[in-house]
C-alpha cells in the first residue's frame, strides 16, 4: 500500500509522525518548566500544522481531534489556563491516538471508522474546567479520568519512519560540495593516468571514476525535488486572485513530477508566482469580455514543465487577451523612452521586451497586484542568475506564453573544454548543439560579417580569440579549426575555437563580486589538471559579438548598398524551391527572414505569416513563373521546417518571395544576355553560374492581375 500511495499524503505521514515525537518532547519538557514561553509556542505549531494540513488532505476525523487540541493549547498560551499533569496527560494521550489515526490513513488511506467524541469532550472539558485556572487548586482535575489510549514502540510500527531520514539541508549542501570536490580529484586522477600510460593506475582510475559517479548521482538525487513544490500555491493564488478582480479563472498543471534542485526550485518560485499572478491580472479578461470574444467565462492558465536538452522547460501561458503591443508603444512613447517613429519601426519581440524594461508599466492606475512596474525585470534577472532564460510569445486575442528554459542543477554541470589561443574555456553542453570542421571556403563573408552555411542555413560565425582579445590583433584563418554551433535563447550561431577536448563534467564555482561585470562568462572551474577555467556564457558571448535577436527566426538583416555605383549592382542570388539560380537586385529586398513552417497559416490557396503588427503574405518563387506554376504543388510533408523569404516593399505593402536558399550576396559588372522566358529580365553568369534576373515587380503585377480575373470569372460564374 505504501508504494501506491498519493506522494502528498506520503509526505505529510513521514512529517505528522516526527513533530508527534517532537509534541512528546515538547510536552514533557513544558510540564517541567511551564514558564517556557518557547517550548509553548513550538507545541501550539507542532498542533496547529497538524490540523491545517490533515482538513487539506480531506482527514476530517484527525483534524477534528487536532482542532480540539489547539483549542486546549490556545488557552495556555493565552494565559487563561495552566498547564497541569492532566492536562499534559491528555494531550500525550491526544498524540497517541493521532498517531494510531495515521496508522490507519498508512494502511487504508481514510482516517477510520471511530468517532473519536469521548477524547474530543475531554478535551473540550479539560479547556472549560474551572478548576484548572490555578495550578494549586486540582483537586477535581486530578479525579478526572485520563481519555482511553494505547500505551507507546503497543502502537503499530510505521513503514515511512522505518524507511524515510531526515536530513539537514545544510548537511546535504556540505556534501554536494565535497562530492564536486571529488569530481575535481577524479577528472585530475583522469589526466594523470592517460600520460604516460600505466595499466596499474588505469585501472585503479577506473574503478574511482565509477565509484564517483555513482557517488555523485546519489547525492544529486537527494537534492532533487518534485517542481510541484514550486507552484504548490497556484491554485489558491489564482483563486484568490480571480475573486478579488471580478474574474473567473482556474490553473492547470502538466508534469508536476519532474524533479529539480532544490537551490533551482527555491530560485523560481518567486518569478513563477509573479507571472501566473500577471496572467491573472493582465491576461484573463473579465467574464463578460471573454463571452463576447466567443470564449468561456472561466479563463484558463496552463503550467508546464519537461526536460528538454539537458534542461528544464517550464510553459505559462495563459488564454486571454494577450499583449497590447501599441499600448506598449505608447507607453514607451508617453515615458519618453523613443519617438513615435522609433516605435513604430520596433518588431514585436523589441516591444515584447520593453515589459522587462525596469520600471515600465502598461497600467494605468497603480494597485495592491500591479502598476509599479516592478516585477518582471526581477524576473528576468532571477532566472538569468541561475544560468536560465525567459522567452515570451504573444497572439492578439490568443493569449500569452512564458518559456523558461534552467538547468537541472548549479553545482556540477556537464560541459565540452574548447581551446583558444592556447587558453581553455568550458562550454555548457545545454547551449551546444554540434560541431564541425571548418575547410578552406567554408566560412563566407555576407556584408562584412561572416557567415556558415550548415544545410542550407546561414549562421553568423564568432571567433572565440578575437572576441576575447586573444589574437594579438593578427587574423589568421580559420581553416582546419572547428566551429561550434550553439544555441543562445533563441539565436543561433557558431563559435569558432581552435580545439576540442573530450566532454566531461565540472564543478561550477561563482566569479567573485570584482568580476561580476564580464558578461561572457559564467563562472570559474578547477579543471583536471588543477588549472582554473572559465564558463562561457553563450548569451553573453553573442551579445558581445553583436549577434542579432531573431524575430520568429530572422537570422540576418539586409544593410543597403546605395553608393551610386550602378554598374557594380548588388544581387541576392538565390535558388528556386524547385531548383535553378535566380538573382533580384538587392536594392528590391527589405530584409531576409526566416520562418518555421508551422508558424504559416493558410487561407483557400493563399499563404501568410505573423509580422510584427502585420500579416505578411507569401508567394513561393515558383508559383510567379509561368512554366513552374504548372508543375504539381509540394504537399506539407515535402516541406521543408524552416521557409527562407525575400522580404519586398510595394508602396505600403509587404509580401514575401519564398525560395529554396539563399546562396550569397555579389557585386559584380552586368554582362546580361537576353532573356530566355516570361517574367526574366536577362541572365547572365554570377559566380560562374547561369543565373536569371528575374523581374520581381512585373510578376508580383503579373500574379495580381490573375488573382483579379480569377475573382471575375469566379463572380460572373455564381451569377
Amino acid at each position: 500500500m505504501p508504494g501506491e500511495m498519493d506522494e502528498i499524503v506520503a509526505e505529510f505521514l513521514v512529517e505528522s509522525y516526527e513533530s508527534l515525537d517532537r509534541l512528546d518532547r515538547d510536552l514533557l519538557a513544558l510540564e517541567r518548566d511551564p514558564e517556557s514561553r518557547d517550548v509553548l509556542a513550538s507545541i501550539f505549531r507542532t498542533m496547529h500544522t497538524i490540523k491545517g494540513t490533515c482538513g487539506f488532505l480531506g482527514f476530517l476525523k484527525l483534524e477534528r481531534i487536532a482542532h480540539a487540541a489547539e483549542s486546549l493549547l490556545a488557552g495556555v498560551r493565552d494565559g487563561s489556563m495552566a498547564i497541569t499533569p492532566q492536562t499534559a496527560g491528555a494531550l500525550l494521550a491526544t498524540g497517541d491516538v493521532l498517531r494510531l489515526i495515521l496508522r490507519q490513513i498508512e494502511v487504508s488511506g481514510t482516517d477510520g471508522a471511530g468517532d473519536h467524541d469521548a477524547l474530543v469532550a475531554d478535551l473540550e472539558r479539560l479547556r472549560m474546567a474551572p478548576e484548572s485556572l490555578n495550578p494549586t487548586t486540582r483537586t477535581a482535575a486530578e479525579a478526572t479520568p485520563q481519555p482511553a489510549a494505547p500505551t507507546r514502540g503497543a502502537l503499530p510500527r510505521s513503514a515511512f519512519t522505518d524507511t524515510t531520514v531526515r536530513v539537514d539541508v545544510g548537511l546535504l549542501d556540505r556534501l554536494m560540495t565535497l562530492v564536486g570536490e571529488l569530481v575535481l580529484a577524479r577528472n585530475h586522477l583522469v589526466d594523470l593516468a592517460a600520460d604516460p600510460p600505466d595499466p596499474s593506475l588505469a585501472s585503479a582510475t577506473q574503478s574511482v571514476d565509477h565509484i564517483t559517479a555513482e557517488l555523485q548521482a546519489s547525492v544529486m538525487k537527494t537534492r532533487l525535488q518534485p517542481i510541484r513544490t514550486a507552484w504548490s500555491a497556484f491554485p489558491r493564488v489564482v483563486r484568490d486572485l480571480a475573486v478579488a478582480l471580478d474574474k473567473r479563472a482556474r490553473i492547470e498543471t502538466v508534469g508536476d513530477d519532474t524533479e529539480l534542485d532544490r537551490s533551482i526550485i527555491e530560485a523560481i518560485k518567486d518569478p513563477l508566482t509573479h507571472i501566473v499572478r500577471n496572467a491573472v491580472d493582465h491576461g484573463i479578461e473579465e467574464p463578460e469580455l471573454r463571452i463576447a470574444a466567443g470564449k468561456p467565462a472561466e479563463g484558463v492558465v496552463s503550467v508546464r514543465a519537461y526536460h528538454e536538452g539537458g534542461q528544464v522547460t517550464i510553459e505559462v501561458s495563459d488564454d486571454g487577451a494577450g499583449i497590447d503591443l501599441e499600448a506598449v508603444r505608447a507607453k514607451a512613447v508617453e515615458l519618453a523612452s523613443m519617438t513615435p517613429e522609433q516605435a513604430t519601426r520596433m518588431s514585436e519581440r523589441d516591444v515584447v521586451d520593453l515589459l522587462f524594461v525596469p520600471g515600465f508599466s502598461t497600467a494605468d492606475h497603480v494597485t495592491t497586484v500591479s502598476g509599479r512596474g516592478v516585477g518582471m525585470d526581477v524576473v528576468r534577472t532571477n532566472i538569468e542568475r541561475i544560468g536560465g532564460s525567459i522567452d515570451v510569445t504573444s497572439r492578439s486575442g490568443g493569449g500569452t506564453s512564458f518559456k523558461i528554459r534552467i538547468p537541472l542543477t548549479l553545482a556540477i554541470i556537464p560541459v565540452l573544454i574548447a581551446t583558444a589561443a592556447d587558453e581553455r574555456f568550458a562550454i555548457p553542453q545545454a547551449n551546444l548543439l554540434e560541431f564541425v570542421g571548418i575547410v578552406p571556403g567554408s566560412i563566407e563573408t555576407l556584408h562584412d560579417v561572416p557567415v556558415f552555411r550548415l544545410r542550407d542555413r546561414l549562421l553568423p560565425v564568432v571567433s572565440l580569440a578575437r572576441e576575447l582579445r586573444l589574437d594579438d590583433g593578427v587574423e589568421e584563418s580559420p581553416a582546419g579549426r572547428f566551429l561550434i554551433v550553439l544555441q543562445a535563447d533563441d539565436r543561433r550561431y557558431g563559435l569558432v575555437v581552435d580545439g576540442l577536448s573530450d566532454p566531461s563534467e565540472i564543478v561550477v564555482k561563482p566569479l567573485g563580486s570584482h568580476l561580476s561585470g564580464l558578461e561572457v562568462f559564467a563562472g570559474a572551474t578547477i579543471l583536471g589538471d588543477g588549472h582554473v577555467g572559465l564558463i562561457l556564457d553563450v548569451v553573453g558571448l553573442a551579445d558581445r559579438a553583436g549577434v542579432a535577436r531573431a524575430d520568429r527566426g530572422r537570422p540576418l538583416d539586409l544593410e543597403r548598398h546605395d553608393d551610386g555605383s550602378h554598374d557594380r549592382p548588388a544581387l541576392l542570388v538565390f535558388a528556386g524551391r524547385a531548383g535553378g539560380r535566380m538573382a533580384v537586385p538587392l536594392e528590391l529586398v527589405d530584409r531576409l527572414e526566416e520562418f518555421p513552417r508551422a508558424v504559416v497559416e493558410r487561407t483557400g490557396f493563399d499563404e501568410a505569416v505573423p509580422y510584427g503588427d502585420r500579416i505578411l503574405p507569401l508567394v513561393p518563387v515558383d508559383d510567379l513563373l509561368d512554366e513552374r506554376r504548372r508543375e504539381p504543388r509540394r504537399t506539407g510533408e515535402d516541406m521543408p521546417a524552416e521557409l527562407q523569404v525575400l522580404v519586398h516593399r510595394r508602396g505600403d505593402d509587404l509580401v514575401g518571395l519564398i525560395v529554396g536558399r539563399i546562396i550569397d550576396i555579389v557585386e559584380q559588372p552586368l554582362e546580361l544576355q537576353a532573356a530566355g522566358r516570361p517574367g526574366v529580365r536577362a541572365t547572365m553568369f554570377v559566380q560562374g553560374r547561369l543565373t536569371e534576373i528575374i523581374d520581381l515587380p512585373a510578376l508580383l503585377e503579373a500574379r495580381e492581375d490573375r488573382r483579379r480575373l480569377d475573382v471575375s470569372a469566379s463572380s460572373g460564374a455564381a451569377s
